[in-house]
């Protein structure tokens, strides 16, 4: 076959800052129809994970770059054939019976034959050929499922990871079990109220057990890998030092139970986090050194004139970060509002770079899966986050008297360099006084 004709495609600039993407998966393989437009190949940055498109129509002649390895922006990771299959058409005919099968999500090695080029008057487009978000397309590629053999149980036959984790229970502990890897579930609001040595000379080798049978071994890649490197050079550079406080969410509990329908009316989902945004904004304000980012090589602090609250949100390919940009300019609806489409935008792995950048202060909750607190880790570079836990009915005392109330533990972890502990606890202090009179959140 000729390649005249063939175009060089390079990976495009992605978004700002991002220099270079890991291949995720290709979603045409070599030898197959492309449609301009149609998405190529998934790539994972720092950022985001994204389905490149197609710039053009044509036969994918070759595809550079296996499940794994990391490409520079501007290197070519595809070479397209518009002319392709026309060449060949004369001389090699697809099975008159039927199109060609289209092909499971999946990689065929780089190093295969020359495929046999199809006609695309008698091929479709090849599609993705099974209705299932990437992430889980990601999953079934961890565990070895051909998606193709599962009937989906999500919304309009979608198939779900629970779908995938369910067609690799048969064979988990089979000879030839396929290796798995666990998903997140989706970002958790706080819940309802519920009633009641390096230098040593002698290096020990560590000491490691046999794997059993039924053990699963799966390779740290993708976007666990960016989360396992992003933690751990936060907790490596970042001296962190945790703060944990509890808030009386009663007159909270309240006030959203009195505006949930006027929400609803308008479509909105009124929960706790929109309200506990605007206390932390306004607390933020006062305390503008938890509102910074630390440049480690220049050794400055920024203090940001900017409000941007990013919500840790765990998600099927892992944990993210979504950034209510200039959050001080939104309304209670408004934030409401927003929190639900970036929750919705992340569920279905369509975040944007733009969606994930410029965060200057974040908050992660786990209060709807139990526990009193955990102490989270820096979103470095910020220097504060705050973890929010389950609001729960508990007797406390007010005035001399027991009485029952909606409580809830905040805990705050900061880097040491830029916040003190008093500065920690005057913040977290002015965040609970906010929430604990909720009338001033509006004033």
């Amino acid at each position: 076959m000729s390649t005249s004709t063939a175009t060089a495609f390079k990976l495009p600039d992605i978004g700002e800052g991002i220099h270079e993407g890991e291949i995720v998966q290709w979603l045409v393989q070599p030898g197959q129809w492309v449609n301009e437009d149609q998405p190529l190949v998934e790539v994972m940055t720092d950022k985001v994970t994204a389905e490149i498109p197609s710039p053009l129509s044509g036969l994918l002649v070759e595809a550079h770059g296996k499940p794994g390895e990391v490409v520079k922006v501007g290197a070519v990771i595809a070479v397209i054939d518009p002319n392709g299959a026309a060449q060949t058409a004369t001389s090699i005919e697809p099975p008159a019976e039927a199109p060609a099968t289209l092909k499971p999500v999946g990689i065929a090695p780089l190093t295969t034959p020359a495929p046999v080029a199809q006609n695309p008057a008698t091929v479709q487009p090849t599609p993705k050929g099974v209705l299932a978000a990437p992430a889980t397309r990601k999953l079934a590629r961890e565990l070895g499922v051909d998606l193709t053999t599962i009937t989906g149980t999500g919304s309009h036959g979608r198939i779900t990871p629970d779908d995938v984790r369910t067609a690799t229970s048969v064979t988990a502990y089979a000879p030839s079990a396929p290796q798995m890897s666990c998903g997140l579930s989706p970002y958790a609001e706080p819940a309802e109220p519920a009633s009641s040595a390096a230098q040593a000379p002698v290096v020990l080798p560590p000491v490691t057990q046999p794997p059993l049978q039924g053990d699963l071994t799966v390779p740290l890649v993708g976007i666990r890998k960016k989360i396992a490197e992003h933690l751990v050079h936060s907790k490596h550079t970042a001296p962190h030092f945790g703060y944990v406080d509890e808030v009386d969410m009663t007159a909270l509990v309240r006030l959203r139970a009195s505006l949930k329908a006027d929400a609803a009316a308008v479509g909105v989902k009124l929960t706790y986090l929109p309200f506990i945004i605007q206390a932390v904004v306004k607390a933020l304000k006062q305390f503008p050194m938890l509102n910074a980012s630390l440049n480690d090589v220049a050794g400055t602090i920024t203090y940001k004139s900017a409000y941007n609250i990013g919500v840790a949100t765990a998600t099927d390919a892992g944990l993210i970060v979504p950034v209510i940009a200039n959050t001080d300019q939104f309304s209670l609806l408004q934030l409401a509002q927003r929190i639900t489409e970036l929750s919705e935008k992340a569920r279905l792995n369509k975040l944007s770079p733009a969606d994930l950048q410029g965060g200057t202060f974040t908050l992660t909750s786990i209060g709807s899966i139990g526990g009193l607190f955990g102490l989270p880790i820096i979103n470095h570079p910020e220097v504060g986050i705050l973890g929010i836990n389950k609001i729960q009915e508990r007797p406390v005392v007010r005035d001399g008297q027991v009485v029952v109330r909606h409580m809830m533990y905040f805990s705050l972890s900061c880097d040491h360099r830029v916040v003190d502990g008093a500065d920690a606890a005057k913040f977290l202090n002015q965040v609970i006084h906010l929430l604990e009179h909720p009338g001033r959140l509006m004033l």
